[in-house]
């Protein structure tokens, strides 16, 4: 027999189901309403009237006004937003920072204001409450549900509070939800990620769970501690665990192992959220892609990647995607971000609705585990790690390996010596060191147990150019990438006779 709030959800996922489709099938109007919304709000704030907002009347108005940027390039207002400047790129102050990790200067501090913060909380309910509508399954809502996220501890900054976005999200748990909610709020202030995991498995081990969520790579630990803990298949712990919520990561490298650790098949839902906003979420299971959410206080413009680093890429709205394309996705948003690039990629996999996947990134990167580094820190991490010693570098590619024979996963970092290192474990470890340093996400990864440091495999000498050949790029502008987020350069490394 269906509970009172199990009984419930079903009529209101069937309003939100209608809502949401009142704007999916009215997709340039509803842009188009947001668009006029934002301008209008954000015309008496300093970036307002910087780039003359009181004259925007129509999006040729918007492009001629206000170029695509990204967080270096608002870093300016940023910092004055910080130091508790109001009405800088939004009006009042934010109530909230968002903190991720930085590309050239440390942390970010992305604006969360009282307008954006209740879409990032709609968004997820939603993508629940859409998938009773769709399955008729609301059985889940009666047990118990684990969100692995941060600390919800919060610090301050100028009388704003600051601290990771998952971490400010665990105060909006719905009031019905507190009672089925895991970890405890004591368990989830934990620093150390491994004391963490360990202490969410004696909480939940006796639980009836039937909704697990988090990022792939936490998710695969706390499964890996549950199998070494009962001997047992995830599945036979948790009769009734029948779906998880994942983002941030692409799942299908995991799959397998999942389905390895749980023991059968569970429907699973993605969700695209970000400190920038909640962008999109899987609505319909047999459907390719995430429902794009176009009425969440965000205007979105698409630059088509291959053209992004041309002088004047050309700046379109969703009116004008085509399907199969890589595009940049380029936001303004009721947090005061505008025309700003977070790096991603996208390709559309419907148009009506708007379905997104998540292509990538704009520049080369690893994320296979959350940890979002760029090839500007690896660059650095091993300009720290030789500069004063005779250690010369030729060449070099870092890529994620996620299954090693042994062991947590790392980076594997491919390195062609001109003069190598009397000590190569203590290179490997400088390099991690700094690493860790720039970027708080790998850090996290690596003090939490979900990665080991980083490994060094030596390329024998001339090896990076004979591989360049076998793939028809040697010389002129080709360059090896300095870091990929899969192994298909590094995988034909042994094939080619490549390392020593």
């Amino acid at each position: 027999m269906l509970s009172i709030k199990s009984a419930l959800a079903k009529p209101f996922a069937k309003i939100v189901f209608n809502r949401i489709q009142k704007w999916a099938k009215n997709p340039i109007e509803t842009q188009e309403k947001v668009f006029q919304d934002l301008i209008s709000k954000a015309a008496e704030t300093e970036f307002g009237k910087n780039h003359d907002f009181i004259s925007i009347n129509s999006y040729h108005d918007f492009i001629k006004r206000v170029p695509v940027r990204d967080y270096e390039d608002i870093k300016h207002y940023i910092e004055k937003v910080v130091a508790g400047k109001e009405n800088v790129l939004w009006p009042d102050k934010p109530i909230y920072f968002a903190k991720t990790s930085g590309t050239t200067s440390g942390s970010k501090y992305i604006p969360i204001t009282k307008e954006s913060m209740p879409y990032h909380i709609e968004a997820a309910r939603n993508a629940i409450l859409l998938y009773i509508h769709e399955t008729g399954n609301s059985k889940f809502v009666d047990g118990k549900m684990i969100f692995l996220q941060g600390s919800p501890i919060l610090d301050k900054k100028n009388g704003i509070q600051l601290g990771r976005l998952s971490g400010i999200v665990a105060h909006y748990v719905p009031k019905y939800l507190q009672k089925n909610r895991l970890p405890s709020y004591e368990t989830n202030c934990i620093d150390d990620w491994e004391t963490k995991v360990d202490a969410i498995v004696e909480e939940t081990l006796p639980e009836n769970m039937t909704v697990i969520s988090g990022i792939p790579s936490w998710v695969q630990m706390y499964f890996e501690k549950l199998q070494q803990k009962t001997g047992k298949k995830v599945g036979d712990i948790f009769k009734n665990f029948n779906l998880f919520i994942f983002g941030g990561v692409n799942y299908e490298p995991y799959r397998a192992k999942f389905e390895n650790l749980i023991g059968r098949k569970v429907d699973s839902i993605e969700l695209y959220p970000a400190s920038e906003g909640f962008f999109a979420f899987q609505d319909k299971r047999n459907e390719k892609g995430m429902l794009l959410l176009l009425n969440s206080g965000i205007f979105y413009e698409f630059i088509k990647a291959d053209e992004f680093f041309s002088e004047n890429p050309k700046r379109i709205t969703i009116k004008d995607v085509e399907l199969g394309v890589n595009y940049v996705m380029i936001i303004s948003t009721s947090a005061g971000l505008w025309a700003y690039n977070i790096g991603d990629t996208v390709e559309f996999t419907s148009l009506k609705p708007y379905r997104v996947i998540v292509s990538g990134r704009i520049k080369h990167f690893i994320s296979a585990f959350g940890e979002h580094v760029i090839g500007k820190e690896v660059e650095h991490a091993m300009l720290d790690a030789t500069t004063g010693t005779s250690i010369r570098i030729t060449e070099y590619t870092v890529a994620p390996q996620i299954t090693p024979n042994e062991g947590l996963p790392y980076h594997e970092w491919f390195v062609e010596f001109e003069n190598e290192p009397d000590d190569l474990l203590g290179l490997a470890k400088k390099i991690d060191e700094s690493l860790q340093k720039q970027n708080s996400y790998y850090f996290d990864l690596i003090n939490g147990k979900v990665l080991q440091p980083l490994k060094i495999t030596k390329i024998k000498k001339d090896g990076f150019q004979e591989y360049m050949k076998s793939i028809g790029k040697l010389g002129g502008q080709n360059k090896i990438p300095r870091l990929s987020n899969d192994r298909k350069i590094v995988e034909v490394f042994p094939q080619l006779n490549l390392v020593k």
